[in-house]
């Protein structure tokens, strides 16, 4: 027969074993406060959909948004507070991925002006480990739905990168004309890295338009070349819904590139 012993450990061993439990690192947790789950009737607090912008320097600026049209909560346990900036973590709406700023604590917050219809909003950890998922119905409200949305993110940190989009009728929406006649918006002007800017019209002209990515720079220490991604949605939240992931590098600043050309609709 066959005899186990288990030896008790010694008390040396019990502290050492304690000491490297302290030493690693604590497993990614993600909360998400904001949207929650289930149907929702936005009501009189619809969100907005334009971003105040403060220059010389801006980031997405959540303040004053009505909670319907937020995107908020927090990844715990990837670093501790005043460690330094941490690395972006991946937000994916209705299936586009983009990077998502952490503060120190690993808070996040960001105004997002969802459509009627289902939605999804997942938030992942850096690594991609931790993750967690929200699916809502949003009821038709009395503001308009978004018919065509152009979103730009891009890889890089303390880099500015601009998004031109040019509709047939000749408006040029950028950060220096954020609206255009026919109700085509540029939600704000990220000019500290990572993005998004996000384009939306509820009733874009039919037509050829052209979507430009510019350079337009990047801090000290940075290098040259950034990684753009222009996601194209149209008719989203319909059965009609089609989606364009376009990424192009971006070797150095002044560039300006056609990343580009479609027909809508």
């Amino acid at each position: 027969m066959l005899t186990t012993r288990f030896l008790p450990r010694s008390g040396a061993s019990i502290a050492l074993a304690l000491a490297f439990a302290c030493l690693a690192p604590a497993a990614a947790e993600v909360a998400i406060d904001a949207p929650r789950a289930g149907w929702r009737t936005p009501g009189d607090a619809s969100p907005r959909f334009l971003q105040e912008v403060h220059y010389p320097a801006a980031s997405v600026n959540a303040a004053g948004h009505p909670a319907a049209g937020l995107i908020k909560g927090r990844i715990a346990g990837t670093r501790k507070p005043g460690t330094g900036p941490r690395a972006p973590a991946r937000l994916i709406v209705n299936g586009v991925a983009m990077p998502l700023l952490l503060d120190e604590t690993g808070r996040f917050e960001r105004p997002y002006a969802f459509g009627a219809g289902s939605n999804s909003v997942e938030v992942r950890s850096a690594d991609g480990r931790a993750r967690r998922r929200v699916q809502f119905h949003e009821a038709p409200g009395s503001r308009p739905q978004a018919r065509l949305r152009i979103l730009l993110a891009w890889d890089s940190d303390g880099t500015d990168l601009d998004l031109h989009v040019v509709s047939p009728d000749g408006e040029h929406v950028f950060y220096s004309n954020r609206v255009a006649r026919h109700g085509g918006a540029l939600d704000v002007d990220v000019t500290t890295g990572y993005g998004p800017e996000i384009y939306a019209s509820p009733a874009p002209p039919h037509g050829v338009y052209h979507v430009y990515v510019n350079y337009y720079g990047a801090g000290e220490g940075r290098g040259d070349v950034t990684t753009a991604q222009v996601a194209i949605v149209s008719q989203e939240g319909t059965l009609s819904e089609k989606r364009d992931v376009v990424q192009v590098p971006l070797r150095k600043a002044g560039e300006l590139t056609l990343v580009k050309s479609f027909v809508y609709p």
